[in-house]
């Protein structure tokens, strides 16, 4: 399982010109779910996006975790995350993407997880669709994590 994550103040995502979900600050989070992926790598990939702690605190140092802040999760599938590293080519070679059931079981576990293990406020984009997302960084704060 393949993710980035961005702190933001705020996000929108959008299909079709309708707002499908929308969060103040916290994180968009990019899923991408691999073919070897298992519930052991959602399990592993949903401690991280709760535990990281990107948030400063007054010495301006990141102390706090999305919890301890109340920041929201906005959850995209991103299959593109899935590119086959050194693959050499102009085109990107997806191969390594999960098969479409087994990337949404997986990507919707992921917000199971982060729900009831966490107790975290996830929204999610629409998975397989084209999405046009409305972010406001901040920082930027980005991370690219593989589990």
């Amino acid at each position: 399982m393949r993710i980035v994550i961005q702190r933001v103040h705020k996000s929108r995502l959008e299909v079709d010109n309708q707002v499908v979900s929308e969060i103040g600050f916290g994180y968009n989070v990019f899923v991408g779910v691999t073919r070897d992926d298992t519930m052991d790598n959602v399990k592993r990939t949903a401690r991280r996006i709760a535990t990281v702690r990107l948030f400063k605190d007054e010495d301006d140092k990141l102390t706090y975790n999305i919890s301890q802040v109340g920041g929201e999760i906005l959850l995209v599938s991103n299959f593109t995350l899935c590119d086959k590293k050194g693959s050499g080519g102009a085109r990107p070679d997806f191969t390594l993407s999960a098969p479409k059931d087994k990337a949404i079981e997986l990507y919707q576990a992921l917000q199971t997880e982060l729900i009831n293990e966490y107790g975290l406020s996830v929204k999610m984009g629409r998975f397989a669709a084209h999405m046009e997302i409305y972010t406001v960084l901040d920082g930027p704060i980005n991370l690219v994590q593989e589990y």
